[in-house]
């Protein structure tokens, strides 16, 4: 099947939550944070199994570069980004996750630190305040250069690429956008640089960039073979540091486990269920409706986009607000079709006011729909258009989809504020 249909079809199954806002008999706050941990484990448990299946898929793409095994790749790469962008609810409100994030979903990439990039390009010079000099880790390209000259010391040997190597690059110098590991550092190996602007298209990496011989390129640019093999030898050891964060995850939310994160929290009581509506709040208002939809919406600048090489920006955002939904209602489908369902925060709000708990439901619901409309658009047979599109200067109807998705989002975190009052948290 198509991996585009099979990704529609998990959205179609996902959205069969049902209606949650009956009190059950065994809601607590204990019962609530111990589903609430079921299914942060379970999602951390497909995350890393996705992404298993995306290291096979990169595996073979260095073994055996052809336009077949970097397709296959980049379908599990999105395949990969299901579960874990439902997983992003569980940040803000834990700091052992929000901690943890940066090193597998840090965004948007200087992608020139990693590799080649276009002649023109500089992140860092398009925003400088006056006297402030050009930020030269953006056009580094640790996979073209054997050595990396930082702050004019010459100090940096990158003749092998090694975990430890891409580990000291991330974040270089305090640098948010100095991103060297991750989803969308590999993402980038993947698509390359995305050169079209608010116009239609992604990435066009060729696959001859992993090419070990006479046929290695940089893009259109015949390369030295040793390119090819250094580019290789990054993305599988990238995809083996994302692999290692996966399962140190997975390991804190392990109910087998005796003292992990999971074991302090679900006896945390009304100061869990804080994180936990924290987590919805924040993640919904400051990071999906501000950080990843109205700071490019504002700049009109596809830069500021999510998934910006791959224009897999509207799954994305529409995974994190079912991320939310799945937290609230206490209920998420597994990657395989098994759901995890148990007492939610949905009822230990319907305990104390039934129609505060419907009022959030009902507007989650109403601002995944409105997230599902960047999905319709991207996906459309007649006219599609994905998320750097929509947020161009002078789309109305593509900018009204996106700021749409954004005041749905806002009104989600001002009703959850509203909620977490009636269950006597006053503050998040």
């Amino acid at each position: 099947m198509n991996k585009t249909l099979l990704l529609g079809a998990s959205i179609a199954l996902a959205s069969l939550t049902g209606c949650n806002s009956t009190p059950t008999k065994d809601v607590s706050e204990q019962t609530v944070l111990d589903n609430y941990s079921d299914i942060a484990f379970a999602v951390y448990s497909d995350s890393l199994e996705t992404a298993k299946a995306l290291k096979s898929a990169t595996d073979a793409l260095v073994a055996n570069p052809s336009e077949e095994t970097l397709q296959n790749a980049k379908d599990a790469w999105k395949a990969a980004r299901v579960p874990y962008q439902q997983s992003e609810v569980f940040r803000f409100g834990n700091s052992v996750v929000d901690d943890w994030e940066g090193d597998l979903n840090a965004w948007p990439l200087d992608e020139g630190l990693i590799d080649y990039v276009a002649a023109s390009y500089n992140r860092n010079a398009s925003n400088l305040e006056e006297g402030e000099e050009v930020d030269q880790s953006a056009i580094y390209s640790v996979i073209t250069n054997n050595s990396l000259d930082i702050d004019n010391d010459g100090s940096v040997d990158t003749a092998e690429i090694s975990a430890s190597l891409i580990a000291s690059l991330h974040e270089l110098r305090g640098g948010e956008a100095n991103v060297s590991r991750g989803y969308h550092a590999v993402e980038f190996l993947l698509w390359g640089q995305d050169l079209n602007g608010t116009n239609a298209g992604a990435g066009n990496r060729p696959f001859t960039d992993y090419v070990n011989g006479e046929a290695c390129t940089n893009g259109t640019v015949k390369a030295a073979a040793e390119i090819c093999v250094r580019r290789g030898q990054y993305l599988t050891t990238a995809m083996d540091m994302m692999i290692e964060d996966l399962e140190s995850m997975v390991a804190e939310w392990n109910p087998e486990a005796d003292a992990n994160y999971r074991a302090t929290l679900v006896t945390e009581g009304q100061t869990g269920i804080k994180k936990v509506l924290t987590g919805i709040g924040e993640l919904a208002g400051g990071e999906l409706a501000g950080e990843r939809m109205r700071v490019a919406l504002v700049a009109n600048d596809p830069e500021d986009e999510h998934d910006c090489f791959s224009d897999n920006t509207h799954y994305s955002h529409y995974y994190d607000i079912k991320g939310i939904q799945n937290v609230y209602l206490g209920r998420y489908v597994r990657v395989n079709g098994d759901v995890v369902e148990g007492p939610s925060v949905n009822s230990l709000i319907a305990s104390k006011n039934t129609d505060v708990a419907k009022k959030l439901e009902a507007q989650i619901e109403t601002a995944r729909i409105a997230v599902e409309g960047l999905v319709t658009s991207a996906e459309s047979e007649t006219n599609p258009q994905t998320f750097d599109q929509l947020i161009a200067s002078g789309n109305k109807e593509g900018n009204k989809i996106v700021q749409d998705s954004i005041n749905s989002l806002l009104l989600v975190t001002e009703v959850t504020e509203a909620a977490a009052k009636e269950i006597g948290i006053t503050e998040l």
